[in-house]
């Protein structure tokens, strides 16, 4: 679990794909493997460890005094950005937050839902305001002034048109110095990750609707019943 507050800006020093990872019976497989630059993530960093690079939570598999080594699967690839990473490329990164401390951000899981598309970004004083397309499914899930973590920064919405299945964040001057998006192109990707807890209320309510449209079926079923019980018993 993350909290969406990003403590430092890493470098990728390679993403490359390799045929000689070992697994679990033995043999080799291919994969990619991700070698990030950092030093605030080195920090109490072991084997194992999770830490978000974009939003994307990574296993780290090595580490020395300066870089930390993730193994990147298929699935990850097809879902977040990580994919289009070069050597120099800069990310986000938070370590796993720690039980007990103070959360400035939100719930953030390091499970990116999807990518979106910076359509438009724009300055109003010392704020930087950017607008994200998203695909349709996820709209419906993003509310104004709700929690979204955009390449694992934690944002506030602030404006939201389903019809362009689009919605809108303000930087402030702090935390553009901070993370990789005010560095983003218009067309970019960025990762986009939903609120947990939100998600969890629609999945429920999806359960209660079907409940509920599965109980007007039985309902409307037995009123047609009786009223042809009725129909045939006043034509007696």
């Amino acid at each position: 679990m993350f909290t969406g507050i990003v403590e430092e800006i890493g470098v990728v020093v390679s993403m490359t794909e390799v045929d000689n990872l070992t697994l679990w019976d033995g043999s080799k497989g291919k994969g990619y493997v991700l070698v990030v630059k950092c030093t605030v993530c080195i920090d109490g960093c072991y084997l194992g460890a999770s830490i978000a690079v974009n939003g994307t939570c990574l296993t780290a598999t090595a580490f020395d005094d300066s870089t930390v080594t993730f193994g990147v699967a298929p699935e990850t690839l097809r879902c977040t950005n990580l994919g289009s990473l070069n050597a120099g490329s800069k990310v986000n990164m938070e370590r796993a937050a720690q039980q007990g401390s103070r959360n400035s951000g939100h719930y953030v899981q390091g499970h990116v839902d999807a990518t979106g598309e910076i359509v438009k970004k724009w300055r109003e004083g010392e704020s930087l305001w950017v607008k994200i397309k998203v695909p349709k499914n996820l709209i419906t899930l993003i509310v104004k002034k709700g929690f979204i973590a955009i390449d694992g920064t934690s944002l506030t919405v602030c404006e939201v048109n389903a019809q362009e299945s689009s919605f809108t964040f303000m930087l402030v001057q702090y935390t553009q110095t901070k993370i990789i998006v005010p560095h983003k192109e218009e067309g970019e990707k960025v990762n986009v990750e939903l609120d947990v807890l939100g998600k969890y209320v629609a999945q429920s309510v999806a359960a209660i609707n079907d409940r509920v449209d599965s109980l007007e079926s039985k309902i409307d079923s037995a009123l047609s019943k009786l009223e042809t019980r009725i129909t045939a018993l006043e034509a007696k």
